[in-house]
């Protein structure tokens, strides 16, 4: 056996136990549970640039690890979850909030959401120059969105009924997301996971510091 190769094991060997733990955290982050850094304000107020948000991985399925292949569904995306997916067509991965499951027949007109023929409801929380921040009740489910009081072509869309096993997701940030509206609606096994808390935050405008008031912070 060559020395190189005696070295390699002997090295292995005093340092098994470390490179066990990096294995199964490895496993643990891929499969089970993992964070994600936010570098875009698509999600705002919700979720700001500087959030490490925490991905539950088995929210919807056990995937087999560095996978997307499910070995056992536990659940399927609801309206107003905010999910996770590594999107092919963007070919990143995306934060965005389910609007709208396979069988919902979903339009939105200057900003305000219709499904299935209600309306969503809307609140302003709070106002200023050309954006609001409202209250949407999606349904029963209530999230802050943030919209622009100028409306775009992306304000509106016409009805659309959603198939099955695919989800319409749109950031909370209405006016500035690339979401369902350009990469259309997203497929079931794109969707790795939900997220409900932030981890940690850093502010990307002050020195990196960290964010005291969003620490564990839920949605």
């Amino acid at each position: 056996m060559k020395k190189s190769n005696k070295r390699l094991f002997k090295i292995i060997g005093d340092n098994k136990g470390f490179i066990l733990f990096i294995l199964l955290m490895t496993i643990f982050r891929s499969a089970l549970a993992d964070w994600n850094s936010v570098p875009s304000g698509s999600m705002q107020p919700t979720i700001v640039e500087g959030d490490r948000i925490l991905v539950n991985k088995i929210a919807y399925d056990l995937h087999l690890p560095f996978s997307h292949v499910s070995l056992h569904k536990f659940a399927d995306p609801k309206r107003g979850d905010i999910v996770i997916f590594d999107s092919k067509v963007s070919e990143i991965r995306l934060v965005k909030r389910v609007v709208a499951i396979p069988g919902d027949i979903v339009q939105m007109s200057n900003n305000q959401l219709k499904i299935n023929g209600q309306l969503a409801d809307y609140q302003i929380i709070t106002s200023y120059g050309d954006t609001e921040d409202r209250l949407e009740n999606l349904l029963g489910i209530e999230h802050s969105i943030r919209v622009h009081k100028t409306h775009s072509r992306a304000s509106s869309f016409t009805a659309v009924r959603i198939p099955e096993g695919f989800y319409m997701a749109l950031g909370d940030n209405r006016d500035n997301s690339a979401d369902s509206r350009f990469i259309g609606l997203i497929p079931r096994n794109e969707i790795i996971g939900r997220t409900q808390s932030v981890v940690m935050s850093f502010d990307y405008n002050n020195f990196y510091l960290p964010r005291g008031d969003r620490f564990l912070k839920k949605f």
